[in-house]
């Protein structure tokens, strides 16, 4: 499988692991950047709201220090509610990219949706951004399906640039219950088969379902967010033949899961948000594994 991909409307070809930097907010924990980096990723996921702040401005401080830059592929994600309306994305951009110590992003992506809001101004407003040079492609978390189509036909009416990512939850495992509140999946059929003919780019977050694949076990239900978001017995099915083609390939059912969001047949580059180096090992070992259509469908209970 290849480790990097060419995203549409941008120069550098992107590692399909994205690392996020949703934890990191000290120097200290320079080292996990350090090591994706040396791996050869080299797209890593911001947020305005991660840390209150301390993470873009940690980031920053990294990328500045390290001067790198030019080589990496910087994601941004603003507009969080109850912030989540055009003149809150400008203010929260402007200052990401103060944090950042950067002028612009090279994909730029909208953290929640407000239905309040027509699409067409949060259309305009990301192609006003594009036009300013602050950003290069841009695209939605946490959108359904029907706002994503409405945004995209905005923008082909308007002679605008519409949404070349979505970053909604995706993984083998199916989302129950939101894990946050105002929070997607991407998972269902006609989610799927939408991506597969338009070839939309996906970056999904909880790729892994949030260590379902480690620790999930019916009998236990000591952790009461893996118990509400991902319990259900169409998910310990899924489990059951994830461990049964681990151990036919020699590797552990997480790599497997992580292998499932490689193998679609769209382009997706999984969020992947690591506390150590030994876990980034774990989670770039899945880009060696091939899983045929076939197994793919299998897994996901489809066969």
């Amino acid at each position: 499988m290849s480790t990097h991909q060419q995203i549409p409307g941008l120069e550098k070809t992107a590692s399909r692991l994205v690392m996020g930097v949703d934890n990191q907010t000290t120097p200290e924990q320079w080292d996990v950047l350090d090591d994706y980096l040396e791996r050869g990723g080299n797209v890593f996921d911001n947020a305005y709201v991660y840390g209150g702040g301390k993470c873009e401005t940690n980031f920053g401080a990294w990328m500045q220090v390290r001067g790198v830059r030019d080589q990496i592929v910087l994601l941004g994600k603003g507009a969080h509610t109850p912030y989540c309306t055009p003149e809150g994305l400008s203010s929260q951009l402007t200052e990401s990219l103060e944090r950042l110590q950067t002028d612009g992003v090279d994909i730029y992506i909208m953290h929640r949706d407000n239905m309040d809001v027509p699409v067409g101004e949060f259309v305009d407003v990301l192609n006003a951004h594009r036009n300013a040079g602050k950003l290069k492609i841009f695209g939605g978390s946490n959108w359904s399906l029907e706002r994503v189509k409405a945004a995209n036909a905005y923008a082909a009416a308007n002679g605008l640039q519409g949404f070349s990512v979505v970053s909604n939850q995706f993984s083998l495992a199916r989302m129950v219950n939101a894990v946050w509140a105002g929070c997607l999946s991407a998972s269902d059929l006609e989610f799927r088969t939408w991506l597969k003919e338009t070839q939309t780019v996906l970056m999904p977050w909880s790729s892994q379902s949030r260590g379902f694949f480690v620790i999930a076990d019916p009998k236990d239900r000591s952790n009461e967010e893996l118990v509400r978001c991902w319990y259900s017995d169409d998910n310990f099915a899924r489990l059951e033949r994830a461990r049964e083609l681990a151990a036919a390939k020699g590797v552990t059912p997480i790599q497997i899961a992580l292998a499932y969001v490689l193998a679609q047949p769209f382009p997706t580059f999984p969020l992947i948000g690591p506390r150590s180096t030994s876990e980034t090992a774990s989670s770039w070992s899945a880009l060696e594994l091939q899983l045929t259509a076939a197994e793919v469908d299998w897994l996901n209970l489809e066969s």
